[in-house]
This record gives C-alpha cells, structure tokens and sequence, in this order.
C-alpha cells in the first residue's frame, strides 16, 4: 500500500492589533517578515512542498490574498497551494476544514513563523505516533539548552524532562476533532501552563504540577477523557522547538540559517 497524501495546513494569520514582530522590520503581516533574505511565509511553504508525502498546503490566515506579492508571489500559481479564511480562533479555523475536501485527513498542521523548519522534521512528525489520532511535536528543554544555552521558552515540566512545542501537529481521522475542541477551550491559556493543565481535572493537574507524570502519560490520560489516542513526538532537533515571535529569535534564526549555508 503506498504512503497516504498528506494536507498541510500552513496557519499564517495573526492576532488583532500590531504585531510587535512585524512592526519591527516594517511589516504588516508577521508572517511576510525576512529571515534568511526570504519572507517566513515562503520559506515554510517551500519546505512543506518539498516533502513528496505532502500532497497539498492550505495558507490559513484571515486575509490570505493579501500575503500573496513580493517573496511569495509564486504561491499564488503553485497548483498545490490552496487558501483558507481563519476565524476567531485557530483551532475553530482549522477543525472548519480538516477532514472536508478541502483538507483531508491525514494532516499536518504547522506555522508560518517557523522558518527553521525542515523536510527531516516533518518527515519524524510523518513517520511517528501512527497509532494515535492526534501527535503533538514537542522538543526537551535538555535537546534545545544543548544546542542554544539561555534560549528562553514556555516550558512545561513533566517527570523526567520539561517540554517545548515545536509548532507541529498530526491529525489522523475524524477522531482528531476532539482534539481541536479541547485545544479551543484552553486556546486562551496556551501560554499559561498551570491553567492549562488545571482544565483537565484536579488528579491529572496535581500529578503534572508535581511531576510525578510523564508527557507521553498526560497525553494519554487526556485522550482517554475525550475519546481519543494522542500522544506527543519528541524531536531530536533543537531547532524544531524555535520559532520566531520577537527580534531576539529572528536574530538566532539568522545566524542558524547562516550556518547552514
């Protein structure tokens, strides 16, 4: 049996207001601001596209006509590329299409503030947790701190390790859209790990907020309560767990695409 064709769905809006980013390098779009002398948006479309099991990437942004000139004026004749409006929140905006023939199942969700992006990371989110519905990627504090000491992340700590995501997400089946109900209700405290973890019940909270859980285990135990396999996919690339929110990640993701010449 061959490999399935993958959706990619490329999520490159914003929150209302100015975007401290993209107002910093005179932009209106964060996800039109260079790194490496190529916009954020291209460059993360181009490495989806360069994956041979992704068969189609959906730009998600609310207005996505409007990111289509400069850099990435060539999305707009690349037949694999299609648009997508986004709502109020990205969770609601990408259960609107998942599935739908727009975009079938199975997909990968990523962002377009993520130009460390590469075809080996999408590969292992591919290749991982195919016995689950849902697969979250996520890098150890230990893997990134090695690679880029004083690096500052969100991090959420578990027996063992503490976490980072890495802006990568596999949906499976339609059982994947428990998921991203859950991921809408908590969508507000993404940043805010005690809330976060508090939502899904007191046992489970006082278990991760104490460590004496591990990730793979939460994941499992919240899959359980909403009727569904999730499980994270930890990535061995440091990269994976930095995207690019302020001037300071810019300036690590110039010199990292630098060094890869």
């Amino acid at each position: 049996m061959s490999d399935p064709v993958w959706t990619a769905i490329l999520l490159a809006g914003q929150r209302p207001g100015v975007d401290p980013l993209a107002h910093a390098f005179g932009e209106s779009w964060k996800a039109k601001v260079k790194v490496g002398g190529e916009a954020m948006l291209s460059r993360v479309a181009r490495t989806l596209l360069a994956v041979p099991e992704i068969g189609r990437v959906i730009v998600m942004a609310q207005s996505p006509e409007l990111l289509f000139d400069g850099d990435c004026a060539w999305l707009a004749d690349e037949p694999r590329i299609e648009t997508a409006h986004s709502d109020s929140g990205i969770a609601t905006s990408v259960a609107a299409i998942a599935g739908s023939a727009t975009a079938p199942w199975p997909v990968l969700v990523t962002t377009a503030d993520h130009p460390l992006l590469t075809v080996p990371m999408i590969e292992a989110m591919l290749a991982s947790g195919a016995d689950a519905d849902v697969a979250v990627g996520v890098v150890g504090r230990r893997t990134l701190l090695a690679a880029y000491p004083g690096n500052q992340r969100t991090w959420l700590k578990f027996r063992g390790e503490a976490w980072s995501g890495a802006n990568l997400f596999v949906l499976r089946s339609d059982r994947a859209m428990a998921a991203l109900t859950l991921w809408s209700e908590v969508e507000r405290d993404r940043k805010k790990a005690v809330k976060l973890i508090a939502h899904f019940g007191p046992w489970l909270a006082l278990r991760a907020l104490t460590r004496t859980i591990t990730l793979d285990a939460a994941m499992l135990a919240v899959g359980r309560k909403v009727g569904m396999v999730a499980r994270p996919v930890a990535l061995p690339f440091a990269e994976a767990g930095i995207d690019v929110d302020k001037p300071s990640d810019h300036a690590l993701a110039e010199q990292i695409l630098a060094a890869r010449g």
